[in-house]
């Protein structure tokens, strides 16, 4: 009997996933705690659109009351909702460029050996990503507080949910795209091409009805985009609120992506086996 037919019979105890993924979610924790140039990184990027580029447009680019404000807002209240979810691709596709990192230097042999199925491990690393995320989303929202970019109390409890279900689909898509690549300077230049555009072609910074009222081709584009979903979801649940069809787009697109991060990272059917089987993946 080959090892891969005696792990398949070997039931497993559900307390030893419990513990598997515990152990993933607190190595991506310490890893956090050491890195705090990460932490800092993250909270820069949205801070510097939300101090400088949205104060410099408060009063060319105000909102008009669309949902799910009830109220004329001030832009840098409508782009708040976007900028989590930029913390939240970020931090998604960064989580990512660890796996390239922990393949490159053979850490990932400490997981391959594992009798755990495959596809838990790599959920398990996704949900340590998004812990991490929830930490940066939450600390961003306290320092817009005091920049008068404010939502009903309850709002910083609904958006829990929104918060987690578009973290699982930008870490699904960044572990989807680590599997593309072998080697960490490929990976880190090609985040650029993927984090920028799905950002400013997505409902994050400008309403869609002005976006298709300067371009439709550009409209058409953002419809496409998941993360434009993914912003919308936050944002409803920002105020209390439930979008349903951005929760589907979301959880459609995170279930894919998912999916084919899971076919990808198999060595025996997905693109590892493609490069030469699983001494590929470590």
């Amino acid at each position: 009997m080959n090892p891969s037919d005696r792990r398949q019979r070997t039931r497993l105890p559900l307390s030893g996933y419990a513990i598997c993924m515990a152990g993933i979610c607190g190595r991506e924790a310490l890893r956090f705690i050491q890195q705090r140039g990460r932490f800092l990184s993250a909270l820069v990027r949205p801070l510097v659109w939300l101090f400088i580029f949205a104060a410099g447009f408060r009063s060319v680019l105000g909102v008009s009351i669309i949902p799910p404000y009830e109220t004329y807002i001030l832009y840098e209240v409508y782009v708040a909702p976007g900028l989590v979810a930029m913390i939240l691709l970020f931090n998604g596709l960064q989580s990512s460029l660890s796996m390239v990192y922990d393949r490159e230097v053979g850490a990932m042999r400490i997981l391959l050996v594992s009798p755990y199925p495959r596809w838990y491990l790599l959920l398990s690393k996704l949900v340590a990503g998004i812990c991490v995320a929830l930490l940066q989303a939450y600390a961003f929202l306290a320092i817009a507080w005091f920049w008068e970019v404010e939502a009903p109390p309850i709002g910083y409890l609904t958006i829990l949910p929104a918060l987690i279900l578009s973290g699982l689909m930008l870490g699904a898509m960044g572990l989807l795209m680590s599997s593309l690549f072998r080697q960490l300077e490929n990976f880190a230049s090609v985040m650029n091409f993927v984090i920028f555009p799905m950002f400013f072609t997505s409902s994050a910074l400008y309403p869609l009805w002005k976006v298709q009222e300067s371009s439709l081709p550009l409209y058409y584009i953002c419809l496409f985009n998941p993360f434009t979903y993914a912003v919308e979801l936050i944002r409803f649940a920002l105020y209390g609120q439930f979008e349903p069809f951005s929760a589907m787009v979301v959880a459609g697109c995170a279930a894919a992506f998912l999916l084919a991060a899971i076919v990808a990272y198999d060595p025996s059917a997905g693109l590892m086996a493609r490069r030469g089987g699983p001494e590929a993946a470590k």
